[in-house]
């Protein structure tokens, strides 16, 4: 791989590469992939297809993305939703996906912070996408109940739904389950769809009108590792969260549980 472009942010050092053999692009930022996609912006990571899957499911057609990273989750979705709405910290989020990862203008960007954006907000969405990350970790303010809350009251209430990925470390890293707790705290139905057994994954927790997802399929192949994220999205599983964690006070301003 080479690299195309390399900056030091607001937010850290950002590097974009590229696999010469396969027209590939990465978007690294302080260590860490955010996006990897084709050359046609199609992503090559199998949450971000299982995402799209699961959209597919509930017809989403107004959809609120916070975290941009390259953005090829909204590349793809552009295509097929009629109004995508994508919200980062990152100026520069917006300009590389727009460079490298085929972002189209006509999708709306702001630069803001999640939370904040939804408190200046009186729209609702048909579903709301949770991929914000500091590093290696979930902001603080978007693990807590008072979030949730907030991010319910702006989803449509017979259709909405919420889709957040949580990245484990491995089985014993109970980060998705934690974040489902929390998210039971504003929603009756919380599932999470999951990979027991790899070690750095992407576990989905979805809630709100998810009682009827199944496990999402590949609908927009990318030009090459169709085959790995077919296999990684057939070993996707519901399973069952450990609910075993005591709510704080949602105003405490911590993740909003006693371990």
């Amino acid at each position: 791989m080479i690299v195309i472009e390399k900056l030091n942010s607001e937010f850290g050092e950002i590097k974009i590469l590229k696999s010469r053999a396969e027209e590939l692009f990465f978007y690294m930022q302080e260590g860490y992939f955010q996006s990897e996609a084709d050359r046609n912006g199609i992503s090559l990571a199998p949450y971000v297809h299982a995402i799209y899957g699961l959209l597919a499911q509930v017809n989403a057609r107004d959809i609120l993305l916070i975290g941009c990273g390259g953005g090829s989750l909204g590349t793809m979705l552009g295509k097929t939703a009629s109004r995508i709405t994508i919200v980062d910290k990152n100026a520069e989020s917006f300009r590389i996906a727009r460079e490298y990862f085929g972002l189209p203008r006509t999708i709306e960007c702001h630069v803001a912070d999640g939370g904040e954006f939804l408190l200046s907000s009186g729209h609702c969405y048909d579903a709301i996408i949770l991929d914000a990350y500091d590093g290696d970790c979930i902001p603080e303010h978007m693990f807590t109940v008072d979030f949730f809350r907030l991010v319910r009251s702006h989803l449509d209430r017979t259709r909405g739904c919420l889709l957040a990925n949580v990245h484990a470390w491995h089985d014993l890293d109970r980060a998705p389950d934690q974040y489902a707790a929390v998210a039971s705290s504003a929603w009756n139905d919380v599932r999470l769809l999951d990979i027991r057994g790899v070690v750095g994954r992407n576990a989905l927790v979805l809630a709100g009108n998810v009682r009827a997802l199944r496990k999402p399929a590949l609908l927009v192949p990318p030009l090459s590792h169709g085959e790995e994220i077919t296999s990684e999205l057939n070993r996707m599983a519901f399973r069952s969260w450990r609910n075993h964690f005591k709510l704080r006070n949602p105003g405490s301003g911590g993740r909003g549980l006693l371990l």
